[in-house]
C-alpha cells in the first residue's frame, strides 16, 4: 500500500470520493462539524500505509497522540495539549459565520461582488486557521483545502482549490502570511484560482 503522504492514485481516488460527498452535503447545506472533518481525514487515508492507525481521523493530543508535535515551515503547530481547545474555538467561530452567510446567500443565487469577497475571506480564514492549528499528525493541508472547497461549494462556487499537488499562484507564501493574520494574499491567490477554473484555464 502507498504511504499516506505519497501522491498516489489511491490517495487521489480517496480525495475525489471525499470531495463528491462534500459536494452533496454542501448542496444540502449540511452543518460542518469537527466530526465531519475527522471523517474526511479518515476517508482520505483508506487503503494507505500510516505510521500508526491511531493517527487516522484523530487529533493530536488525543490518546496515543499526546506527544505529536508538528512544524509548518518555520511555524510550529498548536501544542498537542491545546489542540482540542483550539479546534473547538475554531468551529465555534466558524459556525456563526457560516450561518450568517447561509442567511444572506440564498441557494442557487449568483453571488454579488460583495458576497463573493465575503465567501473568499471566510475560505482564507478557515483554511489558514486549520493549517495554523495543524490538528492531525499528517494531512492537514489537504484537509484545509477540502474545508475551503466545502465552503466554496456551499455557495455555488466550483471546488477551485487543487487538493494534490499543492496549488500555485503563490499559495505557500500566501498561506504563510494568512497563518500570521494577514489573509489578503491568500484571498487574492484564491481569487486567481477561482478565475482560472471559471475561465477554463
Amino acid at each position: 500500500m502507498p504511504d499516506w503522504d505519497q501522491n498516489s492514485p489511491e490517495l487521489r481516488k480517496n480525495l475525489q470520493a471525499v470531495l463528491r460527498s462534500i459536494r452533496d452535503a454542501a448542496q444540502e447545506r449540511e452543518p460542518i462539524s469537527l466530526k465531519t472533518i475527522r471523517d474526511w481525514h479518515r476517508d482520505t487515508m483508506k487503503g494507505l500505509t500510516v505510521p500508526n492507525p491511531a493517527f487516522v481521523g484523530k487529533f493530536r493530543g488525543q490518546p496515543r497522540l499526546e506527544t505529536i508535535v508538528v512544524k509548518i515551515g518555520n511555524h510550529s503547530g498548536t501544542a498537542p495539549e491545546k489542540v482540542e481547545e483550539e479546534t473547538n474555538k475554531f468551529i465555534l467561530r466558524l459556525l456563526p459565520i457560516i450561518a450568517r452567510l447561509d442567511k444572506s446567500i440564498t441557494p442557487d443565487a449568483d453571488l454579488t461582488a460583495d458576497q463573493l469577497e465575503a465567501v473568499l475571506e471566510v475560505i482564507a480564514w478557515a483554511h489558514s486557521e486549520w493549517v495554523r492549528i495543524h490538528p492531525f499528525a499528517n494531512g492537514n493541508g489537504r484537509t484545509a483545502r477540502l474545508l475551503a472547497n466545502a465552503i466554496a461549494l456551499r455557495y455555488g462556487l466550483p471546488p477551485f482549490i487543487r487538493l494534490r499537488p499543492r496549488p500555485n499562484h503563490g499559495y505557500n507564501q500566501a498561506a504563510d502570511a494568512s497563518m500570521r493574520g494577514d489573509h489578503r494574499p491568500l484571498v487574492s491567490a484564491f481569487r486567481h484560482m477561482l478565475n482560472d477554473v471559471l475561465s477554463g484555464n
